[in-house]
């Protein structure tokens, strides 16, 4: 490999938010952070240097967009999701978050409602909320193999003629999902009838696992492209998170219209400086890099698969599709959520983000982001079991209010973990 994923990276006192709220989200500040959604690994060297070639000419005034971001981001997305973009359908948007929100803002009013389906990224919950829509729940069919599906049945029973948006994760976070060409393509039908604006959160979708690939949704049917506007970003991808690089991309003239007029006239269609030098460096040069990293984070989930098998049976990890997000199925340890939050947070000393907050359908879960370098994740799996034996031994109070913290018993493996000397210095094979 061109590239090492192992070297360890300090962020503490880089202003990072994953370590930065710890005291104030969860209550301490000595845990190892597995939450937040960027990864751990050194930002990729040429993305670095591009910007620091720039940071060579100190004057840092009013500069105009280069027209070779929309065309690298064509060609990027040509070239890994064969999606033939044309220019005007593009432009930025500083944040998928923000640009869900505006959305939300110039398509629906005060009152209308807006669908999601969960488990499902908490902010697709929280911006409606927050901009005075009303959240209607399609939640995801659990299957017997421990994946999910859309239900379509469920869909067309919640749905009344005051549900303007739908608001799709492709690929979804925190399950992990590619979604299947047919089931988009049934999903756009039905919001195409329905007069639904689908926004789709592919933030995503170049980090397709194990062989899967991503789909996007205006690709699969004339209907999906007339009702959508996709929003993507090279942010997850190559970790640059903390340079806004989002952009939409809509098909629709009208909708197209109507929504990039009011980005204009409020002025926020204009990236900043560094996002377009961060993109074209990032799709220009990046496709090497991107593989390793991949390879990487899938080896990373191999070893929590085999790591839990062997060590924490009760705990079982559903293998992602796609992204370093994995999605811990945690129910069979019979804890209530106060509890488990306790297992993990005052015992094990690990930040995770717990399955409650993505909505119905996650309770009993917890998701771990294991993009981060081995020896950091073998560390984390460790407290973890540690904890889970002490459990074993010493009497889990029967609810615990994790505002109020308790001591936390010993993190000391003792023997028990000699075993794991080795265990950390072989990578399992990919199947």
């Amino acid at each position: 490999m061109t590239y090492s994923f192992d070297k360890i990276i300090d962020r503490r006192g880089s202003g990072d938010l994953k370590h930065g709220v710890l005291q104030e989200r969860y209550g301490r500040d000595d845990l190892l952070p597995l939450w937040v959604a960027d990864m751990d690994f050194e930002t990729p060297p040429f993305i670095t240097e591009a910007i620091r070639k720039r940071l060579n000419h100190s004057l840092f005034g009013y500069t105009v967009v280069p027209e070779e971001l929309w065309t690298t981001i064509i060609q990027w997305v040509h070239d890994r999701h064969q999606w033939d973009l044309r220019r005007e359908w593009l432009t930025y948007i500083p944040g998928i978050v923000k640009g869900i929100g505006m959305a939300i803002n110039v398509f629906s009013k005060e009152g209308d409602k807006v669908i999601i389906q969960p488990p499902v990224y908490h902010p697709f919950r929280l911006t409606p909320q927050g901009n005075g829509r009303k959240v209607v729940y399609n939640p995801l069919k659990r299957l017997p193999d421990g994946n999910y599906d859309m239900d379509f049945a469920q869909l067309e029973q919640a749905v009344d003629e005051r549900c303007k948006i739908l608001i799709l994760s492709n690929p979804h976070n925190p399950a992990g999902i590619c979604w299947q060409k047919e089931t988009l393509q049934q999903l756009a039908h039905f919001c195409y009838e329905h007069n639904i604006l689908v926004l789709s959160d592919e933030i995503h979708c170049d980090m397709a696992l194990f062989g899967h690939r991503h789909t996007p949704f205006a690709t699969v049917s004339n209907e999906a492209a007339q009702c959508s506007i996709t929003f993507g970003a090279p942010s997850k991808t190559f970790n640059i998170a903390g340079i806004v690089s989002s952009y939409a991309i809509v098909p629709n003239d009208s909708l197209r219209r109507r929504f990039y007029t009011w980005l204009e006239v409020n002025e926020l269609n204009d990236p900043p400086l560094f996002s377009p030098i961060a993109t074209i460096a990032a799709y220009q040069q990046g496709e090497s890099w991107r593989k390793e990293m991949l390879h990487y984070v899938e080896e990373n989930i191999l070893f929590v698969e085999n790591y839990c098998k062997e060590h924490l049976p009760k705990i079982r990890p559903l293998r992602p599709e796609a992204s370093f997000l994995v999605w811990l199925d945690c129910r069979e340890l019979g804890l209530s959520h106060s509890q488990l939050l306790d297992l993990f947070i005052n015992r094990a000393h690990l930040a995770l983000n717990d399955g409650v907050m993505f909505g119905p359908g996650g309770e009993g879960f917890m998701r771990m982001n294991v993009g981060t370098p081995r020896s950091i994740l073998l560390k984390a799996l460790q407290q973890l079991e540690v904890a889970c034996t002490k459990r074993l031994v010493y009497e889990m109070p029967q609810e615990c209010d994790c505002t109020v913290r308790q001591k936390p018993l010993p993190l000391q493996a003792d023997n028990l973990h000699k075993k794991h000397q080795d265990y950390g210095k072989h990578r399992p094979q990919l199947n």
